[in-house]
């Protein structure tokens, strides 16, 4: 229990049953160079399925217990100075993300091997100098970042067919010698980043990985200067032509009686590489129909980010928040925003089980005045300008509600009501009420009832703050937040799509005259995220984490 006072995050985690825990900061570090390192207790929280651990310069090893976490779907432990991790982390069997950048790590562990699941593998800005046998056994890697280590090559099996998923592979600022010819074999590869290495050729059947979008090669001191010209160019096009070009003119060469069988071969890989093209091109171009991008905006990436603090009095009444804001959303074309908020009314109806699971709110960034914070009050002290109506407490809105329900059953002659007056009942015996409050005091959200036409989104509003609330379970919250985000992207792209006459640019004055703007023919929505903190400043959920937007909805592209 001592070392459980020394550690209150950790022993919140436990108590709450969290899943998601971050450790960083100086004050973590001094308490891992009192205690030479992390303490046993948070090898207990076996429910978390994200744990971070970074900016701690003290920490220089990780424990063998590591391996009761099982649990773990993204682990990060960024900017300490680790010499080592044990490799009983092969047992972390769910392990999608693996963060260990900017260490002092000379060797990773054998075990990686063994992580099935994983997808994103970054140990950047280390001392390695090869990498484990074996990365072929993970056949889910999409992305690895090697970059800024002391590598002299790859180990053969990463040239590997089984790696049909890796599309980016960054390992610039090493000192690799040699790119195989087997690199073909990665179909997937998109990004391939090599520069600033010791390179002095590249081999032409890199032409053959037909995906390839983006390729660096800078700083490599190349025997071909036209091509070493190319390279400093990034003109990735120019490159891939160049290399096909050289392979016809080695076919030439290679041609004849002599080796006609090689000949042969050449020319049969060629029609495959000509078919895999096609096929890749016409694959491309339906991705790219289809292709729905989601930009993360790092907390510690956004000086103005905004911080929620929630007082410890929700805990009995409606404890679970997760907040975002989006940006990109197009609101003002068309029928845009009538799209968006019908949306919303489907997502309460279906996912939110008709606000009884989770509510969603919405609001205008610029109209916020923060800092805000997640609180109770009592119905009588709590007021707000609900949506389309004049200031009053949450008292009075709800006898409003309630006779105008009686009203409309009298008129409509049925028990049921539409309107947020099916909603009344989930109030019923409350004692205090949920409320997001600004740094004015202005209570701005309401949940589940209602949010305020203080801070109402219209058809000009550029920047959008979320909040999800509910009573049932943090994970609960971050569903519904990926569900909306991923039905925003829907929106937006086909807003895109559609190009349709923008409507007012205030409510009441037409411009039908005016041009569309590039950011309303672009469909990526950039989400900046936000952290939720308890009243002493300790970190609570941070949304979107690594864990978040990961439901596999293919034309879904998340980019962090």
């Amino acid at each position: 229990m001592d070392d459980m006072e020394k550690w209150p995050e950790i022993e919140k985690a436990a108590t709450e049953k969290r899943r998601e825990l971050v450790l960083q900061g100086p004050g973590i570090d001094q308490r891992v160079s009192c205690l030479g390192g992390l303490t046993p207790s948070l090898y207990s929280l076996t429910l978390l399925n994200y744990l971070e651990v970074s900016q701690c310069p003290s920490l220089t090893e990780i424990h063998d217990d590591i391996r009761h976490l099982t649990n773990l779907q993204s682990l990060v432990l960024c900017r300490n100075r680790l010499a080592s991790i044990p490799d009983v982390i092969g047992s972390l069997r769910s392990l999608k993300v693996l963060d260990l950048s900017v260490n002092n790590l000379r060797v990773l562990p054998e075990g990686i091997a063994q992580l099935r699941e994983l997808n994103t593998l970054n140990v950047s800005c280390n001392s390695l100098e090869v990498l484990p046998e074996g990365l072929s056994q993970c056949t889910k890697l999409s992305t690895i970042n090697l970059s800024k280590n002391r590598i002299t090559g790859f180990p053969a099996d990463l040239y590997s067919e089984r790696l049909d998923l890796l599309s980016t592979l960054v390992a610039a600022d090493n000192a690799i010698e040699e790119l195989n010819g087997d690199i073909h074999k990665l179909a997937a590869l998109k990004v391939l980043d090599l520069s600033n290495n010791k390179l002095s050729e590249i081999p032409s059947d890199l032409s053959d990985c037909a995906k390839l979008k983006e390729i660096n090669f800078k700083g490599n001191k190349l025997s071909d200067k036209r091509l070493e010209k190319m390279v400093n160019g990034c003109q990735t096009k120019s490159i891939l032509d160049y290399l096909r070009s050289k392979a016809k003119v080695r076919q030439a060469e290679d041609g004849g009686d002599v080796d006609s069988g090689r000949t042969t071969d050449k020319k049969k890989r060629q029609q495959q590489r000509k078919k895999k093209e096609k096929a890749a091109d016409e694959q491309d171009e339906v991705e790219e129909l289809n292709k729905m991008v989601v930009r993360i905006l790092h907390v510690s990436d956004a000086p103005t980010a905004i911080t929620v603090k929630v007082s410890a009095e929700v805990k009995d009444v409606r404890p679970y928040l997760v907040c975002c804001v989006v940006r990109g959303m197009n609101l003002k074309s068309g029928n845009a925003l009538k799209r968006f908020l019908v949306a919303q009314t489907k997502l309460h109806d279906d996912l939110c089980g008709k606000r009884t699971t989770a509510t969603i709110a919405t609001h205008d960034v610029q109209l916020l005045k923060c800092p805000l914070v997640y609180d109770v009050k009592p119905p009588t002290q709590l007021k707000i300008v609900p949506l389309g109506r004049k200031e009053m407490t949450a008292v009075e809105l709800i006898r409003h509600l309630q006779l105008e329900a009686d009203e409309l059953r009298k008129q409509k002659k049925r028990q049921n009501v539409t309107g947020l007056h099916k909603y009344l009942q989930l109030l019923q015996g409350k004692s205090f009420y949920p409320c997001l409050v600004d740094a004015e005091g202005h209570v701005i959200s309401f949940p589940p009832i209602t949010n305020s036409e203080k801070t109402k989104i219209k058809k000009t509003t550029k920047e959008l703050f979320l909040e999800v609330t509910s009573g049932t379970s943090l994970q609960t919250c971050k569903d519904v937040m990926d569900a909306l985000i991923t039905k925003m992207a829907e929106l937006n792209k086909f807003t895109a799509e559609h190009q349709e006459e923008a409507g007012s640019d205030e409510e009441g004055g037409e411009n039908p005259q005016r041009p569309v703007t590039s950011s309303e023919t672009s469909s990526e929505l950039i989400i900046q995220q936000v952290r939720t903190v308890d009243q002493d400043g300790n970190l609570k959920v941070v949304y979107p984490s690594k864990t978040d937007l990961c439901k596999d909805v293919s034309n879904l592209t998340v980019i962090w």
